[in-house]
C-alpha cells in the first residue's frame, strides 16, 4: 500500500518537500487542457516530476468533478454527437499517449451537477469544513445545461463512453479510475438522477465492460456519504470492490454524519476508525491518497496538513491492541 498526494504543487519547492517527507507517489497534471497534452508534454512532465525522486502514478483525464457547464468534455454526458465522438476519440488518443509516456493510470469523473454542498461549517480549531445537509439545500434548484436526465439515459451515456474507452485502456494497459458521484443526491435533483452515488450503482458500473483496467478512484469519504451507517457499511464496500480488484486508488477521507447529512472532517475526527479501515485496505494492492474538504483557518497552512494527519493514523502506535499499525508500517511504502 502506498500513501501519496494529489495536491497541485505551487512550485518545485513542494516537490522537494514531498520527497523529504517520503511522499513519493503523486498524481500531478501537466499544465494546459488534457485534450491538448502531446506525448512530448507528458514525457517532459514525467521526467520533471521524477527528477525529484518522485513517481508520477496518475493524471486526470479531461473529465473533472466540475459541473457540466464548466466541463472540458461536456458532450460525453450530454450525449450529443458528433461532438461526443470527437471528445471520446480525443480521450482514447490521450490514453495511448499516457501509455507511451509510461504513466500507468488516469483518474476521471462522470459529473453533470458537480459536487453539491451547503454552507461550510466550523470544524476542529476553527477550520471551515465542506458539508451537505439536504434539509438546508435548495431542493428546487434550477435545471442545468443537461436538463432532465433519467436513470436509464444516464446509464446509456456511461455505457457508450465505457464501450469506447475501456478496450483502448485495456490494450494500452492504463488503469482508468472513476470517482463516485459526490454526494448521493435524491433522484431528479436539479433534473438529474445520478447513478454513481450508491454502492449498488458503483457495483453495476465496475461490472460493465469488464476489464482489469476499469475500476474506481475509491473515495472513502464519498462512499461513506452514500451510507446510512458509514462506520459499519464502509468495511463491506471495501471488501466487495477490493476482492474484485476494482479499487485502483483511495482517497482516505473522513466525514461526520451520514447520507444527506454530513460534514467533511479531518482524518482523525470523523465516523471512520482508521485502524479497521487500514486493515481491510491492506488486503488490496493500491495507492492511498489523502483528500479532505477542510480548510485551515490560516490558509498558509495549505491542504498538505490534512494529508500529514495520515502519518499519525498509520504510526505504529495507532492501533496497538490489534497490532495492525505495525503491519501497516511494514507494508506501506510511503507515508504522508
Amino acid at each position: 500500500m502506498y500513501v501519496g498526494t494529489q495536491i497541485r504543487p505551487r512550485d518545485d519547492s513542494d516537490y522537494r518537500v514531498w520527497a523529504q517527507l517520503g511522499v513519493r507517489h503523486v498524481c500531478v497534471d501537466p499544465p494546459g487542457n488534457p485534450h491538448h497534452w502531446s506525448l512530448d508534454d507528458l514525457r517532459r512532465h514525467k521526467e520533471h516530476v521524477e527528477s525529484f525522486g518522485l513517481s508520477l502514478d496518475m493524471v486526470q483525464l479531461p473529465l473533472s468533478s466540475r459541473p457540466i457547464e464548466e466541463a472540458e468534455s461536456p458532450h460525453i454526458l450530454l450525449g450529443k454527437d458528433p461532438e461526443r465522438q470527437r471528445e471520446i476519440d480525443s480521450i482514447c488518443s490521450l490514453i495511448e499517449r499516457l501509455a507511451a509516456a509510461g504513466i500507468p493510470a488516469a483518474k476521471y469523473n462522470l459529473c453533470i451537477i458537480g459536487i453539491p454542498r451547503t454552507e461550510r461549517e466550523e470544524g476542529r480549531g476553527g477550520s471551515r469544513n465542506a458539508a451537505f445537509r439536504w434539509d438546508r439545500a435548495d431542493q428546487n434548484a434550477p435545471l442545468g445545461r443537461a436538463g432532465i436526465l433519467s436513470e436509464d439515459e444516464n446509464w446509456e451515456r456511461i455505457d457508450h463512453f465505457l464501450g469506447a474507452v475501456v478496450p483502448v485502456a485495456t490494450a494500452a494497459r492504463v488503469r482508468l479510475a472513476c470517482h463516485p458521484h459526490d454526494p448521493y443526491t435524491p433522484p431528479g435533483y436539479r433534473g438529474v438522477t445520478r447513478v454513481l452515488g450508491t454502492v449498488e450503482g458503483l457495483r453495476r458500473f465496475v461490472t460493465m465492460h469488464e476489464s482489469p483496467y476499469h475500476g474506481l478512484n475509491f473515495c472513502q469519504g464519498t462512499v461513506a456519504e452514500m451510507l446510512d451507517d458509514p462506520e459499519r457499511e464502509i468495511l463491506e464496500a471495501i471488501r466487495w470492490f477490493g476482492e474484485r480488484g476494482k479499487i485502483f486508488n483511495v482517497h482516505f477521507r473522513n466525514i461526520k454524519g451520514r447520507k444527506l447529512d454530513f460534514m467533511e472532517a479531518f482524518p482523525g475526527r470523523g465516523r471512520h476508525r482508521y485502524g479497521p479501515l487500514a486493515r481491510r485496505l491492506l488486503r488490496c494492492p493500491l495507492p492511498l491518497h489523502g483528500d479532505a474538504g477542510s480548510r485551515a483557518a490560516d490558509r498558509r497552512a495549505r491542504p498538505l496538513w490534512c494529508r500529514l494527519r495520515l502519518l499519525l493514523r498509520l504510526h505504529p502506535g495507532a492501533d496497538r491492541r490489534a497490532g495492525a499499525a505495525g503491519a501497516i508500517a511494514d507494508r506501506a511504502r510511503q507515508v504522508c
